[in-house]
């Protein structure tokens, strides 16, 4: 390394196969975006998008998507917990105190 410049063996543009190098390629440019690089993306499917939603390669649009599935699935643990703890807890006392209706009385499930 140059202790001057700080450069380090020559020019950089020629380690373009370096691991170093975030966007890889001779391009100084910046790379579109890849949704199959993203986290989550495994083995032995890979990127797996079978509608196509990604086909444009918006970056704004699949990290909405992203969320919005978090979001999703999230409520619906929590609507599943919704749907078991009933059968193996209930409130004491009274639903409706003036139908004399407990919570005891109602029904699990649909």
């Amino acid at each position: 390394q140059d202790g001057l410049t700080g450069s380090a063996w020559g020019d950089w543009t020629l380690y373009t196969a370096s691991p170093l190098r975030f966007f890889g390629g001779g391009s100084s440019s910046y790379a579109s975006f890849d949704p199959a690089t993203e986290l989550g993306v495994q083995e032995p499917i890979g990127f797996w998008d079978p509608l196509g939603f990604t086909k444009g390669n918006d970056e704004a649009a699949f990290k909405r998507r992203r969320s919005v599935e978090l979001k999703h699935g999230r409520v619906c643990m929590a609507a599943c917990m919704g749907y078991i703890t009933p059968q193996y807890y209930k409130f004491p006392g009274f639903l409706s105190p003036s139908l004399g209706v407990k919570f005891s009385d109602v029904p699990n499930g649909l």
